[in-house]
C-alpha cells in the first residue's frame, strides 16, 4: 500500500543530485502509479564550500550527513544519494532501502586521453584516490585540486587550463555528455571508488511503509555488489584517510561476488590490489580488506 501522502525524496541541490532523484522517482511512480513524489533539497557542507579540497573539510560524508538528518528529523521520507559519497557506516536510525541498477562505474577523462598526455601534463581532481593510481600510473603527471558541479569540472577540463579532469562516468553518461569523454579508465589501472555508478535510497528503519515502498525498485544485484563494496570500507575503518577503491561484480549470472580492492599511498609510490570471491557480500567484501592490510596496508602513511 502507498503511503498517504507523496513520498519526500531529500537529495542534494546539484544538477546532477537532481537528476539521479528524478531517476528515484520515475522508477516508484512505475513500481506504484498512484504514489506522489516530492523532492526536498538540501544544501550540504560540501556545496557550501566548493574551494577546499574533500580532506579539508572532512572527506567522506560532506555530501550526505544533512541529507541524512533531513531523513532522520522527518523532514523528508527518504534520502538519495550517489553511494560513493555515503560514509562507511550506515547513519544510526536509517538502512539502505533500495538500489537502482548500477550504470558504469568507471573513471574517464574530459580533455585528453591517458595514452596522449604529454610528459608533466596538469589533471584536475579533487579524489586523492585518482591521483594516487594516476601517479603510480605516470609518475611525471602533474596534480591539481577541482571541485565544484559537473558543468564547471568538464568546462575546466575542455579548456587550456588542464590537460585532463578525472570525472566519473556514469555522471556524465546521466547527464547526456558521455560524449565529452576523451576516455574511459580500465578498472585494472584505476579502480572505481566503493558504490561509483551506483544510486543509493536510505529511510528509517521504522518506517516499515516507505520501506516496503522503496523495496519495489531495488535491483539486488547492484545492491549486493554495493554492500561487498561498503564491507571493505567498513572493515578498513571509518578513520581510514588514504585512498581505497573497490568494485564487486557478479560473475556467474547468480550469487558468486568478484570483488576487488585497493589501498594505497598518497603519493602512489605504493599501490596495494587484491581479489576475493565469495557469495556473501560482507564477508567477501572483509576478507579483501583484510588481504589489503596483511599485504602491508597497515604500514601506509596515514592509515589508523
Amino acid at each position: 500500500m502507498d503511503p498517504p501522502g507523496p513520498l519526500r525524496l531529500a537529495t542534494r541541490g546539484s544538477p546532477l543530485a537532481l537528476h539521479q532523484t528524478a531517476l528515484v522517482a520515475d522508477a516508484l511512480r512505475g513500481a506504484h502509479p498512484a504514489l506522489s513524489v516530492e523532492v526536498v533539497a538540501v544544501r550540504t557542507r560540501g556545496d557550501e564550500d566548493a574551494s577546499a579540497s574533500l580532506d579539508q573539510i572532512g572527506g567522506q560524508g560532506v555530501f550526505v550527513t544533512e541529507v541524512e538528518a533531513a531523513v532522520a528529523d522527518g523532514r523528508a521520507d527518504a534520502a538519495v544519494h550517489s553511494a560513493k559519497d555515503m560514509t562507511s557506516v550506515m547513519a544510526e536510525g536509517l538502512v539502505l532501502a533500495a538500489v537502482l541498477p548500477r550504470s558504469d562505474p568507471r573513471d574517464g577523462l574530459v580533455g585528453t586521453a591517458l595514452a596522449d598526455l604529454p610528459a608533466g601534463a596538469l589533471i584536475a581532481t579533487g579524489s586523492a584516490r585518482r591521483r594516487a593510481q594516476l601517479a603510480s600510473l605516470r609518475p611525471d603527471l602533474v596534480f591539481t585540486d577541482l571541485r565544484g558541479n559537473m558543468a564547471r569540472r568538464v568546462a575546466v577540463g575542455e579548456s587550456a587550463e588542464v590537460s585532463a579532469v578525472v570525472v566519473a562516468v556514469a555522471a556524465l553518461e546521466r547527464l547526456g555528455w558521455a560524449e565529452r569523454l576523451a576516455d574511459v579508465l580500465d578498472p585494472v589501472d584505476v579502480l572505481p571508488q566503493a558504490g561509483q555508478g551506483t544510486i543509493a535510497v536510505q529511510c528509517r528503519a521504522d518506517d516499515a511503509g516507505t520501506r516496503a515502498v522503496l523495496g519495489a525498485i531495488d535491483h539486488e544485484p547492484s545492491h549486493r555488489a554495493l554492500r561487498a563494496e561498503r564491507a571493505v570500507l567498513t572493515r578498513l575503518g571509518g578513520s581510514c584517510t588514504v585512498p581505497v577503491g573497490a568494485l564487486a561484480e557478479c560473475v556467474d549470472g547468480r550469487t558468486l561476488l568478484r570483488v576487488r580492492g585497493l589501498l594505497a599511498s598518497a603519493d602512489g609510490h605504493t599501490v596495494l590490489r587484491t581479489t576475493c570471491e565469495g557469495e556473501d557480500p560482507e564477508a567477501v567484501g572483509a576478507e579483501v580488506a583484510r588481504a589489503l592490510l596483511e599485504g602491508g596496508g597497515q604500514a601506509i602513511e596515514g592509515f589508523a
